[in-house]
């Protein structure tokens, strides 16, 4: 019993995916708010060239 509880405490494999759960968490939201920033900004710059093609 002791060595079976001196394994698990010892096994790290786990960590590794709780690690890449976390840096994949902080990526997508990294993306999803560069993805909002920009998409805002583009609408209104293609908006914009809309309206300026339009008057012409």
């Amino acid at each position: 019993m002791i060595n079976t509880i001196r394994q698990f405490w010892t096994e790290d494999s786990g960590q590794d995916v709780a690690e890449y759960a976390v840096m994949l968490a902080v990526i997508l939201v990294i993306v999803i708010g560069t993805v909002r920033l920009i998409g805002g900004n583009a609408n209104n710059v293609f908006s914009q060239v809309g309206s300026a093609m339009g008057q012409q």
